[in-house]
C-alpha cells in the first residue's frame, strides 16, 4: 500500500480524486516507453489534432479509446508508445489566424508573410497548451518525451524527402489543369475537401445563332456567367440532328465571339437538346473536351470569385452578381427563353463553406495510379492493414480503385513551403530539399503542400523517417492500431497507407479502429448551427473524466455513431459510485491487512469460491473483447460483474465472516475481498483510470501504480464450476423469497416461516451448509429444510431449480391474488416449454447446432417442465 491512509472519504467526489494523479503519473514516467529489449512493442500515434481551437467530444471519444488500448497493453507486459502530437491544419488555422487579424482591421499582407507566420506560430502555442491541458482532464497516458508537431523540424525534412523523392520518380507533377478552387480563402482544394450539399437552383435554357444562318442550337447550363468563357458546342458524332453542323460556328451571345461545333462522343445524345457548350477553364470534362480538339481556354474570374477582364463588361462583378446581370441580358436579347427549377448537388469547401468553383490552374499534383496499385495490392497479401469493422475495407479499396491525381498545392502561408524554384530569367524549375546553390537567382514556389501531405507520413515521420536507423522507427515501426473516424478513411487513412508503402515497403498499421461520429439525444450531427454541441471538459467538471470515458467506451459497437445522453452520463456516475461504496467498506475492513497477510490457499466459503470462479470468467470475457476492441461488450461484462455479484451479493456475504469469530474464515474471506477488489481495479483501469487508481493506491500491493501493473490472468485453480451451480441456486432462492415478501408487503425486519422442500438429499446437505446465509438474507423464524418437508395447505411458494419454497402466510395473503399470480407463472412456463420444444423439434437446428447448444437447450427443457408441472400443482391445491 503506497498511501498513508487505505480508507476512502465517505463521498465520491471525482474532481478531488482527479486532481493530482495525472501530475503522479507523469512524474513516476509511467506513460513513457520503457525500450526494454525484453519486452514486445505495442505501438499507436494520436491521430494529430489540428491546432485550430479546443477538443470535442469526437476527440474525447477517439483518444479514450487509444488510451484504453495502450493502457491495457501496457499492463499485458508490452513496452507501449502512445505517441502524441498535433496538426498544422493549413487552411484552418490560417482562416482562423485570418478572422482575428480582420477583427483588428488587418490582413496577412498587411504584416507580410514572415511577421504572419509568426503570428501563426504564436497561435499554435496558444492552441497546443489548450489541448494539452484537456489531454490531461481526459487522463490520455500519452509520452509526451516524444510528442511532434507536422511542422517541427524533422516532420518537414521527412516531407521535403517525400516531395522530391516522388518528383524524381514522375509522380508528383506540375500541370495546368481544373481544379476546385475556393474563392473565400483562394486555394485550391483536393476532391475530397469538398462537400456536396443539394441546391434549389435553374437550368437557363439558351440559343446560340449559328454564323450567316436563321439556324441555332439550343443549349442549357447552370452556370450561365461561365458563357463568356465558352470556346465551343460540342454534339455526339453519330447524332443525326446535328451531323450537318459539325465544323461550323455559332455566335457567343454577349461577347459576338465565333465558337466551333465539335463533334464528341462524350455528350449524351438523349440528355437535353444533345448539345452542350464547351468551356475549357471553368469544367473538368469541359477541359478533356477542350484538350481533344485543342480549344482555347479562357478563364473569365479571378481568384476571389469576381469577374475579370475577359468578362468584358461584367469584370468586377461578384460571380453570383455576373450570373444575374448576364441572365438579364439574355432574356432581353431573346437568347435565354426559359429558366427550369432544378435541384442539383453543389459543391462547397469543407473549411469556408463557399461554393467551390472549377477552376483552371496551375498547381502541383499527385498521379496516383501507381501508388494506389501497389496499396490494393496490399490488401490481397496477409501483410495488409486489418479494417475493424471488416465492412470499411471496401469502401477504402472503392475509393482507392477510382482515386484521381491529387492537388497537392494550396495557395496559403502557413504550411511546408513546396520545395521547388524557379530560374528567374529561364523557365527552368529546381526541385530540392534545399535551395539552389545560386539562389539569390531563384524564386521559391509561394504555395504550400496540403495539410494531408505531411499527416499521410506521420505514423513513420514522428519516428525518425527519413533516418532508417533512428532507435524509434527501427523499435516501434510499423506501429499496431489506428483509432480514426469512418469520416476521414479518404483524408487521411488511405494516404498513409499509400505514403507508408512506397516509402517504408510496410503497412503503417496492423489494424484500424474506425468509429463513427457523436450525435445529439436525437441522433442529429453536433454543430455550432443547431447549437447541440457538448464540451467534453464540461461533462468532466460535471461528473468526472472516468465518467465520461466509460460512457463514450460502452455507448455502441465499432463503426456505429454514438448518441449522447447526459443521462447515460449520470448513470456512468452512479456505478462509479457505487464502486466508490463498495471499496469503501472493503478497506475499512481491511484496516491492517496487508500485502503479505494475503492467503488464498486455505479452506474457502461457498462466496468465496464463487466470486473467484466468476472473477475468472470476466477477466476471461473483459480480456478477449478488448483485445477485439468490444470496449461496449467488455464493458457491459464488468458492469454486471462488479454491481450484480461483487457489490450486491458478494460484499453482502463477506460481512458474516468477517463480523464473525472463527478467525481462519475471516482471514481467508478478507484475503479473497483484497485480492478480487485488486483484480478487478485492474480490469477496470484502462475505462475508468483515476477512480481506480485511487482504490489501487489503499489496497494491499506491492506495486507504484495500478498503470504499469500486471494485467489480471485467469487461474484455473480458483475455477470451481460446482460453486458455482450451488450459488447460482441459493442466490436464486433468496431473490424468491425477497420477491413473495414484496408482493405481499411483507418488510424483511419481519421474520416469516421458511420451508425448503428439496428434491435429493444432495440439496438438502448443499443448503445446510450454506444455512447462514439463507437465515442472513431471508430473516426466516424458521427454516426447515429436507426431501420430506410438510407441505402447508395455504402458502406463497416459489419453484427454484430443485427446489420448491413454502412460505406459510395465515392471514398475510389474499389467496385470490396467489392463485393469479401463479396463473400468471403458469402462463410464462407454458411460453418457456413450448418455444425451447419448437428449437428441439426444429431438424436444421439439432443437426446444424454443436451438440453443447444442443444439449443446453435439452437441459432448460427438462428444467422449465419440472417448473411447470410444479406451479401447476400448487395452483391446483389452493383452487381446492
Amino acid at each position: 500500500m503506497n498511501e498513508q491512509s487505505n480508507s476512502l472519504p465517505s463521498k465520491y467526489n471525482p474532481n478531488e480524486v482527479e486532481k493530482n494523479r495525472y501530475k503522479f503519473w507523469l512524474d513516476g514516467k509511467f506513460f513513457e516507453a520503457t525500450e526494454d529489449s525484453k519486452k514486445d512493442p505495442y505501438t499507436i500515434v494520436i491521430p494529430p489534432p489540428n491546432v485550430t481551437g479546443k477538443l470535442h467530444l469526437g476527440h474525447a471519444w477517439d483518444t479514450t479509446m487509444q488510451d484504453t488500448i495502450s493502457r491495457m497493453k501496457r499492463m499485458q507486459g508490452y513496452d507501449v508508445l502512445w505517441l502524441p502530437g498535433m496538426d498544422h491544419a493549413g487552411i484552418a488555422t490560417q482562416a482562423k489566424v485570418e478572422a482575428k487579424l480582420r477583427e483588428q482591421g488587418k490582413t496577412r499582407h498587411d504584416l507580410g508573410r514572415d511577421k504572419f507566420l509568426e503570428t501563426v506560430w504564436e497561435w499554435k502555442e496558444e492552441y497546443a497548451d489548450f489541448i494539452r491541458q484537456q489531454w490531461e482532464k481526459l487522463g490520455l497516458g500519452l509520452d509526451y518525451s516524444r510528442e511532434r508537431f507536422t511542422m517541427d523540424k524533422g516532420l518537414s525534412n521527412a516531407v521535403r524527402e517525400v516531395f522530391v523523392k516522388l518528383y524524381e520518380k514522375g509522380i508528383i507533377y506540375r500541370g495546368e489543369y481544373i481544379i476546385n478552387w475556393d474563392p473565400q480563402t483562394k486555394t485550391a482544394l483536393s476532391d475530397i475537401e469538398v462537400i456536396y450539399e443539394e441546391i434549389q437552383g435553374y437550368f437557363y435554357h439558351m440559343r446560340y445563332p449559328l454564323k450567316d444562318s436563321d439556324e441555332y442550337i439550343e443549349i442549357a447550363t447552370t452556370r450561365p456567367e461561365t458563357m463568356l468563357g465558352d470556346t465551343a458546342i460540342a454534339v455526339h458524332p453519330e447524332d443525326d440532328r446535328y451531323k450537318h453542323l459539325i465544323g461550323k460556328t455559332v455566335i457567343l451571345p454577349i461577347v459576338g465571339r465565333e465558337i466551333k461545333i465539335v463533334a464528341d462522343s462524350y455528350v449524351d445524345m438523349e440528355l437535353g437538346s444533345g448539345a452542350v457548350k464547351i468551356t475549357p477553364a471553368h469544367d473538368p470534362n469541359d477541359f478533356e473536351i477542350g484538350n481533344r480538339h485543342e480549344l482555347e481556354r479562357i478563364l473569365v474570374m479571378h481568384e476571389d470569385g469576381t469577374m475579370n477582364e475577359n468578362a468584358g463588361k461584367y469584370a468586377g462583378l461578384d460571380r453570383f452578381e455576373c450570373r444575374k446581370q448576364i441572365v438579364k441580358d439574355l432574356q432581353d436579347q431573346g437568347v435565354l427563353f426559359e429558366i427550369e427549377d432544378h435541384t442539383h448537388q453543389v459543391g462547397h469547401s469543407e473549411r469556408s463553406g463557399a461554393v467551390v468553383e472549377p477552376y483552371l490552374s496551375t498547381q502541383w499534383f499527385v498521379d496516383m495510379k501507381p501508388l494506389a496499385e501497389a496499396a490494393v495490392q496490399l490488401q490481397q497479401g496477409n501483410k495488409k492493414v486489418n479494417f475493424v469493422p471488416e465492412r470499411f475495407e471496401r469502401t477504402y479499396l472503392h475509393w482507392m480503385e477510382n482515386i484521381r491525381d491529387w492537388c497537392i498545392s494550396r495557395q496559403l502561408w502557413w504550411g511546408h513551403r513546396i520545395p521547388a524554384w524557379y530560374h528567374k530569367e529561364t523557365n527552368e524549375i529546381y526541385v530540392g530539399k534545399e535551395a539552389p546553390s545560386d539562389s539569390e537567382n531563384w524564386e521559391q514556389d509561394e504555395d504550400v503542400l496540403d495539410t494531408w501531405f505531411s499527416s499521410a507520413l506521420w505514423p513513420f515521420s514522428t519516428m525518425g523517417w527519413p533516418d532508417e536507423g533512428a532507435k524509434d522507427y527501427k523499435r516501434y515501426f510499423p506501429t499496431d492500431a489506428l483509432v480514426t473516424g469512418y469520416d476521414i478513411i479518404f483524408f487521411w487513412v488511405s494516404r498513409m497507407i499509400f505514403q507508408s508503402i512506397e516509402f517504408t515497403n510496410e503497412r503503417p498499421f496492423k489494424d484500424v479502429l474506425i468509429h463513427g461520429l457523436i450525435r445529439d439525444a436525437e441522433g442529429r450531427k453536433m454543430s455550432k448551427s443547431l447549437g447541440n454541441g457538448v464540451d467534453p471538459m464540461d461533462v468532466i467538471d460535471k461528473y468526472g473524466a472516468d465518467s465520461l470515458r466509460y460512457f463514450l467506451l460502452t455507448g455502441s459497437s465499432p463503426g456505429q455513431d454514438l448518441r449522447f445522453h447526459w443521462e447515460k452520463v449520470e448513470a456512468t456516475w452512479n456505478f462509479a459510485n457505487k464502486i466508490w461504496n463498495a471499496s469503501r467498506f472493503s478497506l475499512m475492513n481491511l484496516e491492517g491487512f496487508t500485502y503479505e497477510d494475503i492467503d488464498l490457499s486455505g479452506e474457502m466459503l461457498l462466496a468465496d469460491k464463487w466470486i473467484l470462479t466468476r472473477l475468472n470468467e470476466t477477466i476471461e470475457q473483459v480480456t478477449k473483447n478488448t483485445n477485439k476492441y468490444e470496449f461496449g461488450e467488455a464493458g457491459r461484462y464488468l458492469y454486471n460483474f462488479i454491481w450484480d455479484e461483487l457489490c450486491d451479493w458478494y460484499i453482502e456475504m463477506a460481512k458474516l465472516p468477517i463480523y464473525g469469530e472463527d478467525e481462519r474464515e475471516k482471514n481467508t474471506t478478507r484475503s479473497v475481498l483484497a485480492y478480487v477488489l485488486d483484480q478487478t481495479m485492474r480490469m477496470l483501469h484502462p475505462y475508468m483510470p483515476f477512480i481506480t487508481e485511487e482504490i489501487w493506491q489503499k489496497l494491499p500491493h506491492s506495486g507504484k501504480s495500478i498503470t504499469v501493473a500486471s494485467w489480471p490472468k485467469v487461474r484455473e485453480e480458483f475455477h470451481d464450476e460446482e460453486a458455482s451451480s450451488q450459488m447460482k441456486r441459493l442466490v436464486e432462492i433468496i431473490k424468491s423469497v425477497r420477491n413473495i415478501r414484496a408482493e405481499v408487503d411483507t418488510p424483511m425486519s419481519k421474520q416469516i416461516k421458511l420451508l425448503i422442500h428439496a428434491e435429493n438429499d444432495e440439496i438438502v446437505t448443499e443448503l445446510e451448509n450454506e444455512r447462514d446465509y439463507l437465515e442472513k438474507f431471508c430473516n426466516p423464524s424458521e427454516l426447515k429444510i429436507g426431501t420430506d418437508v410438510d407441505v402447508p395447505e395455504k402458502a406463497m411458494t416459489a419453484v427454484v431449480t430443485g427446489v420448491e419454497l413454502f412460505l406459510p402466510l395465515e392471514g398475510l395473503i389474499d389467496f385470490d391474488k396467489e392463485i393469479e399470480r401463479l396463473e400468471k407463472e403458469l402462463t410464462k412456463w407454458n411460453k418457456e416449454v413450448e418455444r425451447v420444444q419448437k428449437k428441439l423439434a426444429n431438424e436444421g437446428f439439432v443437426n446444424k447446432a454443436p451438440k453443447a447448444v444442443v444439449d443446453q437447450e435439452k437441459q432448460k427443457e427438462k428444467d422449465y417442465l419440472d417448473k411447470h408441472s410444479k406451479v401447476k400443482a400448487r395452483l391446483a391445491e389452493l383452487k381446492k
